[in-house]
């Protein structure tokens, strides 16, 4: 399975993970011309070259209306309540350039969504106002935007099957916001860090910045040691500020077997629901992103027959599927189990045969190798040309 690793030994920020991830990706370059075709308001892209402690690595700027953010130094911004000293960009606004001005693919604009709205909901808490009432700083927000872009379009080009964060060091003392001084790590990071495996280590200074938290909070499948794997590419991520150790996060790519998953099981029980209804229910929660959604026929009390519905999930991904569960049952209560998925190592290559293509998807893992045609191809062809699905299956193995 293809596996990320993110070392964050010196903490993590926006910029400095989109730099680590642009290092593993085939066209880095391209990488950045795409990003800032996307349009993203007053915003400009830029990748350089940096040294940190003897490492080369990239570090990205993000220029908006030609200056960067200063008040921050590793590029994100604490979010404040409504103000006249600045202008200043409201959720509302940020969910606007996310999903309608820029030309994202579905799945990373949601995910860019997803992340602004965690640092919009721990900053929040801790100003004590609705979310809607949050505002960030126009430099600051859009600078934000820019970061989260970059590391959802990444993730999503690099498509790991797993993502693996180490222990983040969030290092110690104060740092200065506009609201004054605050302790490291900052009120909004330490709630983004709940349930997150920290330390603050010798270096004194702000090492975890709330849009890092935030992305390793949606993208992590789990946190810790990084799992036996075979290595192909490693990316440095370097900070703006020097400290005594190398400031970076570095990125690793590799390929990992007989691996296990950690996975989420929300369960719940239905026994007001027709099975259309149901049907439908599972429908959405494919599409929610639910890599398995199963329902097993079950006595409920009151001596009714029921059904036990069960949906497989990321952690990453509890609270959305959670909600979807909500929406689209009649439930009133979800159960929630940690679970370990053993999964073979999946491959999907295509056979090109006269009458199309076919997709074939391979495992192999635990001493199994397996192939299989896609079902919807070999139909779409035996449709098509009055095969059955065997004489369709026949003329594609033919071509292999």
């Amino acid at each position: 399975m293809k596996t990320l690793y993110l070392d964050c030994g010196m903490g993590a920020a926006g910029d400095m993970l989109s730099a680590a991830l642009v290092e593993l990706l085939p066209d880095p370059d391209g990488f950045i011309n795409r990003l800032n075709a996307l349009g993203i308001p007053g915003v400009e892209i830029r990748k350089e070259k940096a040294v940190k402690c003897g490492i080369t690595g990239t570090h990205i700027s993000v220029l908006v209306h030609g200056a960067a953010e200063g008040e921050e130094p590793h590029g994100h911004t604490h979010a404040h309540h409504a103000a006249n000293d600045h202008p200043h960009s409201g959720m509302d606004e940020i969910r606007h350039i996310v999903t309608e001005l820029l030309s994202l693919p579905q799945k990373v604009a949601e995910d860019v969504m997803a992340v602004y709205t965690l640092i919009a909901d721990a900053e929040s808490r801790v100003h004590g106002v609705p979310v809607g009432e949050i505002h960030f700083h126009e430099v600051g927000a859009m600078d934000a935007v820019a970061d989260i872009t970059a590391v959802c379009l990444a993730i999503n080009e690099l498509a790991p099957d797993e993502v693996v964060v180490s222990p983040v060091r969030v290092g110690f003392g104060q740092v200065k916001c506009a609201h004054g001084t605050l302790p490291v790590p900052a009120p909004a990071t330490a709630l983004l860090l709940q349930d997150i495996p920290i330390y603050g280590g010798e270096i004194k200074g702000e090492l975890c910045t709330p849009t890092g938290a935030a992305l390793l909070k949606y993208f992590a499948n789990r946190f810790g040691e990084m799992p036996p794997m075979t290595l192909q590419a490693v990316g440095y991520g370097m900070g703006t500020k020097d400290f005594p150790a190398a400031n970076c996060v570095r990125a690793m790519l590799g390929e990992s077997s007989d691996q296990t998953d950690a996975m989420l099981m929300l369960a719940c029980n239905l026994d007001d629901m027709t099975a259309e209804e149901i049907g439908f229910a599972m429908e959405r929660l494919f599409e929610a992103g639910a890599p398995e959604v199963y329902t097993v026929p079950a006595g409920m009390k009151k001596n009714r027959p029921g059904v036990l519905l069960n949906v497989l999930c990321a952690p990453r991904d509890k609270e959305k599927i959670i909600k979807c569960i909500y929406k689209y049952t009649s439930t009133i209560g979800v159960r929630e189990t940690t679970v370990k998925r053993y999964v073979l190592d999946r491959k999907t290559r295509t056979v090109h045969t006269p009458y199309g293509d076919v997709r074939v998807k391979e495992s192999t893992g635990y001493g199994v190798k397996r192939k299989k045609y896609e079902y919807e191809d070999l139909a779409r062809i035996a449709k098509e040309n009055g095969f059955t699905l065997a004489e369709a299956k026949e003329i594609t193995e033919k071509h292999e």
